[in-house]
């Protein structure tokens, strides 16, 4: 499993939101701007997760983003998979491979993709938050 610029600026973004939850919705120029992160390119993340339901979109002016739930509801797994898609480390998790009742790595990779899952379910968005915060972390990467 590779996690793409998009499940990591994914992360930025919702800690960002997390960080700034009393401030209501935070427009998607100044998450841009903060995290130094294309607007165009944000956009397309703030969608996957608005699909995902982590995130609230309000339109017009003084709209923005604001957190669906609170930090401490939402997980690292949520995350990944609303910018990636899947957490899989490979394909044939995913898809109907033809070899899949006979293949001998598929409980390996089964047993991966489950410590996988666990791991990033064991991580809240109030755990990362809190960290980046004692980090004095400014959200740029």
């Amino acid at each position: 499993m590779m996690v793409s610029t998009k499940g990591r600026y994914a992360l930025r973004v919702m800690i960002e939101l997390a960080s700034r939850c009393d401030e209501g919705v935070v427009c998607l120029k100044e998450i841009a701007e903060h995290q130094q992160i294309s607007e165009k390119y944000l956009e397309a993340i703030v969608k996957s997760l608005v699909s995902a339901g982590l995130v609230i979109g309000t339109r017009g002016k003084g709209g923005g983003y604001r957190l669906a739930q609170t930090p401490d509801q939402c997980t690292v797994a949520a995350i990944l998979r609303a910018a990636e898609g899947s957490l899989s480390p490979v394909n044939c998790l995913d898809d109907d491979c033809p070899r899949h009742g006979n293949c001998a790595t598929l409980p390996m990779w089964r047993e991966l993709n489950r410590i996988i899952d666990d791991y990033f379910q064991g991580i809240s968005l109030e755990q990362l938050t809190a960290q980046a915060q004692a980090l004095g972390d400014t959200g740029v990467v």
